[in-house]
């Protein structure tokens, strides 16, 4: 869930690219005010992306469902 501002999805797709996880799917739904993105990935998950995620700016939760 995130602050729906420019660049957030940018940065969140970067952030992935980076440490090499493959994005399968992607689902991004906003209003005025927030966001939220679902990804699915084939990597086994990572502690390095879920604390990147979290630092991105404008981040107001992030976590890994199983």
């Amino acid at each position: 869930i995130h602050e729906n501002v420019p660049g957030v999805l940018s940065e969140i797709n970067s952030i992935f690219s980076d440490i090499g996880i493959n994005i399968s799917a992607q689902y991004l739904q906003t209003n005025d005010k927030v966001g939220y993105v679902v990804m699915d990935i084939h990597e086994q998950y990572s502690e390095l992306a879920l604390s990147k995620l979290n630092g991105v700016n404008g981040t107001i939760r992030c976590r890994v469902l199983f």
